[in-house]
């Protein structure tokens, strides 16, 4: 008895060829020796980011000069991406750091060499009165709350002719915003203290309450009588001092110190 014998066909024929290489190219991948593929087997763009598993590329793997800005992308480097101490002076090109690139509150005074801020630097109408310490001198303006004048008179020693009244004028060294209050009282003797005129501190050193205008009499001649305030020449900018004494003499004097605190 005779076996029918199959057919072949067109389609049976390629199904087999592909099959053989089918197997045939996985066995050559397979066989592949080890390190015989390298960048020179390697098509362009055939290795992507999304082929790459995570942590593949370590800084350990990456030349010299590998990356550069120019292939950066956007937002690639962040600060939580630097290292500490990473970013030094001698690593910023000129003209990096900018006013407009720092953010508020960056640059504090504790960050600032001595001598970094100088007079050339610093813009115009960057200083203002509002931005002194209450201890620095008032410069152009009123004199501040709370701060003190001091001064000297001398009444009588330089008169052009003997008389039992001399009288003078003194001025404040910056004005006050209001008058100071100038009663009879706050005219004391060296030593002597009142609520309003604290007294001498030291020798050189005449106190005087907020708002009032104190003098103290240090020194005078044997003929002198006595120290007012001349009524009506005490202001914003200055008061007013006559002496009496017994009689008209070439040698009265009166001698002194004042002071007055802004309210």
């Amino acid at each position: 008895m005779r076996f029918p014998r199959p057919q072949l066909s067109y389609a049976n024929v390629i199904a087999t060829i592909a099959l053989f290489v089918a197997l045939g190219g996985a066995a050559v991948a397979a066989g592949l020796p080890k390190n015989s593929v390298g960048a020179n087997q390697l098509k362009r763009n055939a290795v992507t980011s999304a082929k790459l598993k995570r942590a593949a590329v370590t800084s350990g793997k990456l030349a010299p000069k590998a990356v550069v800005a120019g292939k950066l992308g956007a937002n690639a480097v962040l600060p939580g991406n630097l290292g500490k101490g990473i970013i030094t002076t001698d690593k910023l090109s000129e003209n990096a750091v900018i006013a407009s690139k720092m953010k508020n509150g960056v640059v504090t005074t504790n960050k600032l060499n001595n001598g970094a801020v100088t007079t050339a630097k610093l813009g115009d109408g960057s200083v203002t009165l509002g931005k002194l310490a209450d201890g620095v001198a008032p410069l152009l303006g009123t004199l501040k709350p709370g701060q003190t004048l001091r001064g000297v008179f001398d009444l009588g020693s330089t008169a052009a002719a003997p008389a039992d009244v001399s009288r003078g004028a003194v001025s404040f060294q910056f004005p006050l915003l209001n008058p100071p209050a100038a009663p009879k009282e706050n005219v004391l003797e060296a030593g002597k203290t009142s609520a309003n005129c604290p007294g001498i501190t030291g020798s050189t050193t005449p106190q005087a309450a907020p708002g009032q205008l104190c003098v103290y009499i240090t020194s005078k001649s044997e003929k002198f009588e006595g120290l007012e305030f001349i009524d009506g020449a005490t202001n914003r900018l200055g008061f007013g001092l006559s002496a009496g004494f017994t009689t008209a003499d070439p040698l009265n004097a009166a001698y002194g110190q004042w002071a007055v605190t802004a309210p």
